[in-house]
């Protein structure tokens, strides 16, 4: 049928050149070789040869859903293409190139739908039987194989009040209807949760993050995993909630709340496994090269943590010269090629911090003891010097921002320990239901305030902007906080053209990597076996990137590795035997 409507169209893709069109259930033209939906439709002169009975059905439910209670047939994945929308609609607010939503996450979401299954393929027949016997065994059911319809794109505006479905996933008899839901709000809520996928990746809410995180990898945007999840903790990126951001038609009921309900932070590892195997089920292509000049680089990052660290401005030359020595610069290392399982993934901002805290063993060591002695010397140094900058002392630098990190965490942890995870939208399931939850919630407002202004409680207030920086230290203050311009020259000695560190010696995080794939760890890190100085140092970066002080750890020991363990690689398989 598709080959017979698309006979006269020969207009080559805009996007491809090709010319390979199908027909979508709205009648709209798609490139069936890039997933290119263009707006011109079919036109249909006689609705007489129009054999399909289903659609009949289908505009007779909706209406008698409708009539009844308002609402609509939606199906889970029009519910996560929503979600995907507003959150690349907050991206681009955020100052993301707008060719993310419209063209990349748009095609990576086209093809997950059609790699799983979902969407631009033919319908398996025995399917809709299988999954509805689930929820009832009984019903009789049409099983002749069904091809879904397209899904409106992203780039296709939504009102709010009324959200337009072009697709069935599980059947398109009155009957499915009724039985599926009995189970959950939407079509093939219950469905989703129990049919079998363990051949294909099932959509979930921190998948949502990861198709966002995948297309911001793919442009090169200026803004890493951590800031992704730190800008969804803080509210500007829809995740937590997210549900209440639905159109009025769409009701959430049982199961519904359990696909897109989340009670908890998004987790980096999560997210970032999630990506790889979400690239590697897509079949991408190898990324675009990640070069000294993307933010991505580790150069660049290096300069970012720098500034938010407090640290000197001098320390980013050694950065750079750690860099280059282990060649974790080249474009080959950091580029992103997915499905390849010879290549080590890169965390890039973990892999900046790890570089950090490597040169800063290097010159400082970080065993609870040199690093005091450097302090005194640079201390007598700066009170005799009267040319040029102050030099660097650790000793200050380390009261001035462990103040400063404990008040921000201090700060950051009552904000999650009063964090309401309940919706500000009250659910509700019916017409009949809305006006006694909206008073219910109308009470419970007005006691909060009463309550609130008998304690004396502090307002909320409204929501900061969103800054790449979290710390911010400025050299026009007269306290002496910032150390952006202080020297090392204090801590260095020249040897043979070269600025190098006063001690030479320097210990090894770990004397030997461990296995990631049977340990999960390439190292194993606990705060009572290493000093104090560096247990800080961690917990700085990791509260700036937000994750746990082990996963920098593992970076460093891997680093430390590379530039001090030149004989470091696999060893055979086999045992080597001396030839008779």
């Amino acid at each position: 049928m598709d080959e017979e409507a698309t006979r006269d169209f020969n207009e080559r893709c805009a996007q491809c050149s090709e010319v390979n069109w199908g027909l979508t259930d709205g009648g709209r033209f798609y490139c069936r070789s890039c997933h290119n939906v263009t707006e011109r439709t079919r036109e249909v002169v006689n609705t007489d040869f129009i054999s399909n009975t289903r659609v009949q059905t289908i505009s007779k439910v909706l209406r008698k859903q409708e009539k009844t209670d308002g609402g609509c047939e939606w199906y889970v994945c029009e519910g996560f293409q929503l979600v995907l929308k507003k959150q690349a609609e907050a991206l681009e607010t955020l100052g993301v190139c707008p060719q993310m939503k419209d063209e990349i996450l748009c095609n990576f979401w086209r093809c997950y739908l059609q790699k799983s299954k979902q969407a631009y393929c033919n319908r398996p027949a025995g399917e809709t039987v299988k999954a509805l016997s689930v929820c009832d065994s009984s019903t009789d059911v049409d099983s002749e194989p069904e091809t879904p319809s397209l899904l409106h794109m992203l780039s296709v505006s939504e009102s709010e009040g009324d959200l337009q479905t072009d697709c069935s996933f599980a059947s398109s008899t009155s009957k499915v209807s009724e039985s599926t839901s009995l189970c959950s709000g939407s079509v093939d809520g219950s469905l989703y949760l129990m049919k079998n996928q363990k051949e294909k990746l099932r959509m979930t809410m921190p998948m949502t993050l990861s198709f966002c995180y995948m297309a911001l990898l793919w442009l090169r945007e200026p803004m890493t995993l951590s800031d992704l999840l730190r800008f969804v903790v803080e509210g500007h990126i829809p995740y937590l909630n997210v549900f209440q951001h639905f159109p009025e038609k769409m009701k959430l009921c049982g199961l519904d709340l359990k696909i897109f309900c989340v009670e908890s932070w998004p987790a980096y590892e999560e997210v970032y496994n999630k990506m790889l195997e979400l690239a590697a089920f897509l079949d991408l292509p190898r990324f675009p090269d990640i070069t000294d000049s993307c933010f991505l680089h580790p150069d660049m990052l290096c300069i970012k943590y720098l500034m938010e660290a407090n640290l000197p401005d001098e320390l980013h030359n050694w950065t750079c010269r750690v860099v280059k020595k282990i060649c974790i610069g080249e474009a080959d290392f950091l580029t992103l090629v997915p499905g390849n399982k010879s290549t080590r993934k890169v965390k890039y901002d973990v892999l900046a911090a790890a570089v950090i805290v490597v040169v800063l063993k290097l010159l400082f060591l970080l065993d609870d003891h040199y690093e005091w002695l450097l302090s005194e010397f640079a201390e007598e140094r700066n009170k005799n010097n009267k040319e040029g900058g102050p030099y660097f002392e650790f000793k200050k630098w380390y009261k001035v921002i462990k103040c400063s990190l404990d008040v921000e965490q201090k700060k950051l942890d009552e904000e999650r320990a009063k964090y309401l995870w309940r919706c500000e939208k009250p659910l509700f399931y019916s017409a009949k239901k809305k006006s006694k939850v909206l008073k219910r919630r109308r009470m419970v407002v007005n006691l909060q305030n009463q309550f609130g202004k008998l304690s004396g409680s502090v307002q909320p207030a409204e929501k900061p902007n969103p800054s790449s920086f979290q710390l911010s230290w400025y050299e026009e203050n007269t306290d002496g906080s910032c150390f952006h311009g202080h020297s090392l020259k204090g801590i260095l000695q020249e040897k043979c053209g070269l600025l190098t560190a006063m001690n030479p010696d320097y210990w090894l995080c770990t004397v030997k990597l461990c296995t990631e794939k049977l340990c999960g760890h390439l190292a194993h890190y606990r705060e009572v076996d290493f000093p104090q100085s560096y247990h800080f140092v961690l917990r700085l970066f990791s509260f700036l990137l937000r994750i746990q002080p082990s996963y920098i750890h593992d970076e460093v020991c891997v680093i430390e590795h590379k530039l001090f363990n030149k004989k470091l690689c696999k060893k055979p398989k086999y045992k080597t035997s001396l030839r008779k």
